[in-house]
């Protein structure tokens, strides 16, 4: 679909940040939360405190598309899901294509029906990282996965199985997406399940207090070693979703790319990880009162040394928007990827705007200070578009950052939340 040519941002910089923002619900945690509704048979789940992203219409559309009743009261950030009909194992092209978590749906159709079809698995295009070891697990907990590629390029996966059972499960990565769909295969399944690597985001234990409630008999979450006893069956829970810390992250840098003073409402530093560390040391200072976190910056930035790492190591979700910000910070700033191929496309869009940033394979230099003028620039991901708000903020003129539907895949009312806060900023439809 061309919707990201549709949406565009345009942002005037110069202006410092002040005032209250939200952090808006975990879109990593919402999602697989969306799948692991579809298992309950009975009953309503009621989700609290859902993000209103293009990835949540999307799952909801998905949701539809299967035969389940799914409600999002947008005003109420509230999703009602009755799952108690699914009626199609297929999860159609013209949704599932435009955004990746489509494949979370699988466990609860491969449980309720028996069998999952996805056409054309989509979302971000993130280089070469594919996603084997989901159907690896599902084949040995006794599936069988078939693809099939038509001549334009566009595919199909089939996943059949008559009853999953138990077994011990290993992830090459800690990938948070296999993490949350092994633990939902192996909730429903006949046995025992241990899952040996796993991912330790605080989405992930969020996603598995959501299935305890539901009746999942869960252990280890955390520990990176998870261990799984199979139920009969999961029933409809209410459940209030966690702050989403790469929304946080965003913010704080938008009040420190700004030098203003911002509070956080629902933002925990601890969720940050390393990426609250690095901040500091360029830095940013934090003051935690409860559930808000007062952000401020008002000495020069200092340059950092970044290498993403699953969590809680850098998040590669933050990469972009800290290669933005280290454009302001007084020296040479280092940036390793080491999750994800396909992640420096920011830096041509940077580099457009005035920042001069090198590139070698997974390593980046950035050379600060350089200011930034406003330009005509485009949001190739999510990542790369919030990064280009950051720098649209500190830019002289007039930043126009086109492709920006994908801004809104991950973050909910950028412009207004930004507006609300002394920016410039306007979404154009």
């Amino acid at each position: 679909m061309s919707l990201g040519h549709e949406v565009r941002y345009r942002v005037r910089g110069g202006r410092e940040l002040r005032g209250t923002v939200f952090v808006q619900g975990a879109k990593n945690a919402v999602l697989p939360m969306i799948g692991a509704s579809l298992m309950a048979t009975k009953g309503r789940t009621v989700l609290r405190n859902v993000p209103i992203i293009e990835d949540v219409r999307r799952a909801v559309e998905l949701a539809q598309a299967i035969g389940a009743k799914a409600e999002l009261h947008e005003a109420e950030r509230t999703l009602v899901i009755d799952a108690s009909t699914l009626t199609s194992p297929v999860l159609p092209a013209d949704i599932a294509a435009r955004f990746r978590g489509s494949f979370l749906f699988v466990p609860a159709l491969l449980h309720r029906l028996g069998e999952a079809v996805i056409e054309g698995v989509g979302g971000c295009n993130l280089g070469s990282r594919n996603l084997d070891f989901h159907y690896n697990g599902f084949k040995r907990m006794g599936a069988t996965v078939t693809e099939q590629v038509t001549d334009d390029g566009t595919g199909s996966i089939h996943v059949k199985a008559g009853h999953l059972q138990g077994g011990t499960l290993y992830l090459d990565t800690p990938s948070h997406t296999g993490t949350e769909n092994l633990l939902m295969a192996a909730s429903l399944a006949h046995g025992t399940t241990l899952i040996k690597n796993c991912a330790l985001e605080p989405e992930v234990l969020d996603v598995i207090t959501l299935l305890q409630r539901m009746g999942a008999r869960i252990t280890g979450g955390g520990t990176g070693f998870i261990t799984v006893e199979g139920v009969d069956r999961l029933t409809a829970v209410e459940h209030t979703v966690m702050p989403d810390r790469i929304d946080t992250g965003v913010l704080v840098m938008a009040a420190a790319i700004s030098g203003g003073e911002i509070s956080l409402v629902g933002a925990s530093l601890e969720h940050l990880g390393v990426a609250g560390d690095k901040l500091e040391q360029m830095g940013v200072e934090f003051h935690s009162q409860g559930a808000v976190l007062q952000v401020r910056r008002d000495r020069p930035l200092r340059p950092i040394n970044v290498i993403t790492d699953e969590y809680p190591g850098f998040a590669t979700d933050l990469q972009s928007p800290i290669m933005a910000l280290s454009s302001q910070a007084e020296g040479e700033s280092y940036i390793y990827e080491r999750i994800f191929d396909g992640r420096f496309k920011l830096a041509e869009e940077l580099v457009r705007m005035g920042a001069d940033v090198e590139v070698n394979g997974n390593r980046a230099k950035v050379h600060g200070v350089t200011p930034l003028r406003g330009a005509e620039v485009v949001a190739h991901d999510l990542r790369t578009g919030s990064a280009l708000v950051l720098a649209g903020l500190a830019a002289e003129g007039e930043t126009t950052i086109t492709s920006a539907y994908y801004i809104d895949r991950g973050h909910a009312h950028v412009a207004e939340r930004l507006t609300a806060l002394g920016a410039e900023i306007e979404r154009i439809a």
